[in-house]
């Protein structure tokens, strides 16, 4: 009796945990999924119509935009932040004297919230207090640094401050991967006359693959999922010039009274996650099993 009631005190415990997984994450994404093929507005309506909301959302000019925003946004932001995170990290594993102050430093950013990263560049790049107001006041009268209000660039400020909050958090994860390497493989290429550059071009980097995966699959999450950043940089704009998937969603949610839209456009981005996330786990999964 004793060791049955052991057994069963992990799952009272686990239990109510469970519970609300179950009710707030999968029940919620059941909810949104039926929701998605109504006809809702404002409020919310039960009795399903198929996927005219889906065929609305892909005719939507402001829905292609926000798409080809986000393939601009986390193209770039995940290739920046993966190669910029590696050189720190190389540069880091050179046991450098000052490593811990420096890799604080590149983590830091990664402790603020995306609000606070987002109001911090707004103040940056805006042409009347940031950067282009500084150079100007040194005496350079016709420099120009707009992106922030310029439609055609001012997605890249979001690539920039999403790299400036991420890479430190990636370079971490690399630093550990470099720090996980057989040392004795190093020096053996090192007896043998191998540069340096080629040591991690043909022998380290390449035994990394894994983290690079894990990398990709955490930025690409992010890039995604992309709200608080936009809406405390750009609030979306100039017009829709930043507006990701995830502003969209919130828009249709509650600016414009349109929960099927806003259902629909939410199902299309955990598609999306579920492309990238779920072959990654089988590979996992499969690595293990083999």
């Amino acid at each position: 009796m004793q060791n049955w009631l052991e057994r069963q005190v992990p799952k009272v415990v686990l239990a109510p945990t469970f519970a609300a997984i179950l009710i707030f994450v999968y029940g919620f994404i059941g909810w949104t999924a039926w929701v998605s093929l109504t006809n809702s507005k404002l409020m919310p309506r039960y009795d399903l119509v198929g996927f005219g909301q889906y065929t609305k959302l892909f005719a939507t000019p402001r829905w292609d935009t926000a798409m080809n925003n986000l393939f601009i946004f986390g193209a770039l932001f995940i290739i920046i932040s993966m190669v910029l995170g590696l050189l720190l990290a190389i540069f880091l594993d050179q046991k450098i004297r000052t490593e811990g102050a420096i890799r604080t430093i590149f983590l830091y950013p990664m402790a603020l919230s995306m609000i606070v990263t987002g109001t911090a560049w707004k103040w940056i790049l805006n042409p009347g207090l940031g950067i282009e107001a500084m150079v100007r006041g040194w005496g350079y009268e016709n420099f120009t640094f707009d992106w922030l209000i310029n439609p055609d660039m001012a997605i890249y400020t979001i690539v920039l401050a999403g790299v400036w909050q991420s890479s430190g958090f990636v370079m971490a994860l690399f630093l550990a991967g470099l720090r996980s390497v057989d040392g004795e493989i190093i020096k053996a290429a090192q007896v043998d006359g191998i540069p340096t550059h080629r040591i991690y071009t043909a022998i380290i980097i390449p035994s990394m693959a894994p983290i690079f995966l894990s990398a990709f699959i955490v930025l690409s999450h992010l890039a995604i999922k992309s709200f608080d950043l936009v809406i405390a940089l750009t609030g979306g704009g100039p017009g829709y010039a930043t507006d990701l998937p995830a502003t969209y969603m919130y828009a249709m949610a509650f600016s414009r009274g349109n929960l099927g839209q806003a259902a629909s456009s939410a199902m299309i981005m955990m598609a999306v996650v579920f492309a990238i996330v779920v072959p990654y786990l089988y590979s996992e999964l499969r690595a293990k099993h083999d």
